[in-house]
């Protein structure tokens, strides 16, 4: 009979917990749930000579709008509310630490970047980063290829990253619009 009446208490507890949870009014702050918006993602001129970067950015920024359901991102002007434009300015590989017979072990990408989120019917400006520095460090070796990959996976950390950030920073502006 006790054991009856502690699962019946441990019961009523749980239940009593998550009715309180799910009216406390939580919600994920990473995802827009305002008036549906339409975000014509520009392609993104590359002036670094590391091929790709513009469609690698679009494909980032594609999955992380993806997440909220009243934003949707198109690649034609017309119809849009927003308009989310950037430029790659240049790409640097500052050596960062040296090992024996001077030979460079660790690098560091550092991207220069500028970007402005505009809404299309005001011409009013959102957000405007003129000038950014996106850096990310890796290790070499002495394998060209293994060089090659960790760069690659610098820069992708570095795209998934500022995509985040974008993202992030519009939806907590859209409420405002």
């Amino acid at each position: 009979m006790k054991k009856v009446c502690l699962f019946s208490l441990i019961v009523v507890v749980l239940i009593v917990v998550l009715l309180i949870v799910a009216a406390c009014g939580y919600h994920n702050p990473n995802i827009y749930n305002g008036p549906s918006k339409t975000i014509y993602l520009a392609e993104w001129k590359n002036r670094t000579s590391r091929l790709g970067l513009d469609s690698q950015i679009y494909r980032s920024l594609t999955r992380w709008f993806q997440k909220s359901k009243s934003i949707s991102t198109v690649r034609k002007k017309e119809g849009a509310d927003l308009i989310l434009a950037g430029e790659f300015i240049s790409q640097e590989l500052p050596s960062l630490s040296y090992g024996k017979n001077s030979t460079t072990t660790e690098v560091k990408v550092k991207l220069r970047l500028r970007y402005i989120l505009k809404e299309i019917s005001s011409n009013k400006i959102v957000i405007e980063v003129p000038n950014a520095v996106w850096t990310e460090e890796y290790l070499t070796s002495s394998s060209s290829t293994s060089n090659l990959n960790n760069e690659r996976e610098a820069l992708d950390t570095i795209i998934d990253d500022l995509s985040k950030i974008i993202y992030q920073r519009t939806i907590t502006e859209l409420p405002k619009l």
